[in-house]
């Protein structure tokens, strides 16, 4: 009792130093800024909140940062370190993404937060690194064969998924739905990016430790930005550092195992056979490190394949299990969804499973113009990348007059930007895919400054129309055969903060046959 007591005590003397220290370090912030105000006569953005804020809303950042926005376009949370400010303004991140692309990018800052997960992978660098990672994959994404292999791949394992949720309507257990969306992508990125059947919808658990470990990774690597003591904790291996440490090493036993893996398979290939089977991405980036293996080492390919992981897997499983809970929420925008999906395949009622998902073609995909807005009024309000980030390089004025320094932060919230009535009209908050469509029915799309699920500028994200036609195939098989309603009727979900956009403790549903 004696020791809990101390221990207790000491607790609370180390918390009420540091908030001491912090209030002393904002203090000093505050008062060197009005001299410089005073001098230079800048105009800095207005201050909001402080880290500790964010902190104590953690759980619920996004909404909080939403509140925020509400009362300012652009406004500044106070740290200790750095000013980081805080967009809304569509103009200014027209701005940053691309008219100054040039003086705002990931930056050390990004870089030294995200480098235990992502290392030097497109995701967290700039310069040389970025733009060959850029320029290879541009390369794939716009080969023909690729294209029509992942259609193929969609396909197979959209009827897989479909299977499996049969068993379920058939049951009166709820599924989580979300669950499988994650082991279906990982089975699609996993064969098209590096050549290999991972199988997890099937029950092979090869990758579930992997996606476990990852999905953990990424929620420690979110609480860095907002949480200055972490590299303390790092350093003293502990808390929320010691549990990233623990998962990296899951993460990366995963990905350098497969890195050999397919480094033995490709060497075993006859050269006819290997000219036949090096379509997938990985034996590509293998194919670099044949001609540059100095630079091409072990760990940039486990840096690329991680980065490659989450743009194809985590981004796509998380937007459709948003999207199957907003249609839960909003029946008739189901029934209109399906209706889009009957009247584009024209499909006989007697098709199964693999007939219907091999009729989708990329046509046929075309014309289903409200599933394609369903799914965009769903990013719209639910991106998979809820906040990004970007390091102002030399000191600046944004498009509407207020000053970045050198060093600073500026973030730029598309979780929020899809709740702002200033952009999206009086029912922002609203689910309404009508408003993507025009009289005709036919899909607009929006500015990438406005709707920034997929970023703009230089970085807009290659995989755009590929995580389109998985998430199009995906949902017009399931909802072809399946109607979808909440286990739990008046449930409201909530994210988990990682750095793409979860449903936490995933998404219950039970399932009915039509």
């Amino acid at each position: 009792m004696e020791l809990s007591s101390n221990l207790m005590a000491s607790l609370v003397s180390i918390i009420i130093s540091l908030l001491v220290f912090l209030a002393l370090y904002f203090i000093r912030i505050i008062s060197r800024e009005k001299k410089q105000w005073g001098s230079v006569k800048k105009k800095y953005p207005p201050i909001a909140a402080t880290l500790l804020h964010q902190l104590f809303y953690i759980r619920r950042l996004h909404h909080y940062q939403t509140k925020l926005s509400l009362i300012y376009k652009t406004f500044r949370i106070l740290d200790p370190i750095r000013n980081q400010i805080y967009t809304t303004d569509a103009t200014n991140i027209e701005y940053i993404l691309h008219n100054n692309f040039k003086n705002y990018g990931k930056g050390d800052y990004n870089y030294e937060n995200l480098k235990e997960l992502f290392g030097d992978g497109i995701f967290a660098v700039d310069g040389e690194k970025w733009r060959h990672q850029r320029k290879l994959a541009s390369y794939e994404f716009t080969k023909k064969n690729l294209r029509e292999c992942s259609n193929i791949i969609f396909q197979k394992n959209a009827s897989k998924l479909v299977a499996i949720v049969c068993q379920g309507a058939n049951s009166i257990e709820s599924m989580d739905i979300q669950e499988l969306f994650m082991r279906a992508t990982m089975d699609s990125i996993f064969e098209i990016g590096f050549g290999l059947e991972l199988n997890s919808l099937e029950g092979q658990s090869e990758g579930s430790q992997f996606t476990k470990a990852f999905d953990n990774s990424s929620e420690f690597i979110m609480l860095r930005y907002f949480n200055p003591f972490w590299k303390i904790k790092r350093f003293l291996n502990i808390g929320s550092e010691a549990k990233l440490k623990e998962n990296i090493k899951v993460v990366d036993d995963f990905v350098y195992h497969l890195i050999h893996t397919k480094m033995r398979q490709m060497s075993d290939y006859q050269q006819k056979d290997f000219l036949m089977k090096k379509e997938d991405i990985l034996s590509r980036f293998l194919e670099e490190r044949n001609k540059d293996p100095e630079n091409m080492t072990d760990k940039y390919l486990r840096d690329i394949i991680l980065n490659f992981l989450i743009a194809g897997k985590d981004t796509t499983a998380g937007t459709l299990s948003w999207f199957i809970y907003m249609l839960c929420k909003h029946p008739l925008v189901q029934e209109r969804v399906y209706q889009d999906i009957i009247d584009a395949t024209e499909a006989g009622e007697k098709a199964n499973f693999t007939e219907f998902s091999q009729s989708i073609t990329d046509e046929v995909l075309n014309k289903m113009h409200y599933l394609h807005a369903a799914l965009s009024e769903t990013l719209r309000l639910y991106p998979a990348v809820p906040l990004d980030s970007k390091v102002c390089f030399s000191d600046d004025i944004l498009p509407d007059g207020f000053s970045v320094n050198k060093g600073d932060i500026v973030f730029y919230q598309p979780y929020a930007m899809g709740r702002m009535k200033y952009l999206w009209g009086d029912d922002a908050e609203v689910f309404r895919p009508e408003r993507w469509l025009d009289c005709h029915g036919v899909f607009q799309h929006e500015s990438p400054f406005k709707f920034t699920a997929f970023q703009g500028g230089p970085r807009i994200c290659l995989g755009k129309d590929f995580a389109y036609r998985q998430m199009k195939i995906f949902a017009a098989v399931l909802l072809n055969f399946f109607r979808f309603k909440l286990s739990e009727k008046n449930k409201v979900v909530n994210y988990r903060v990682t750095i793409t956009l979860h449903i936490d403790h995933g998404l219950h549903v039970h399932i009915f046959h039509r």
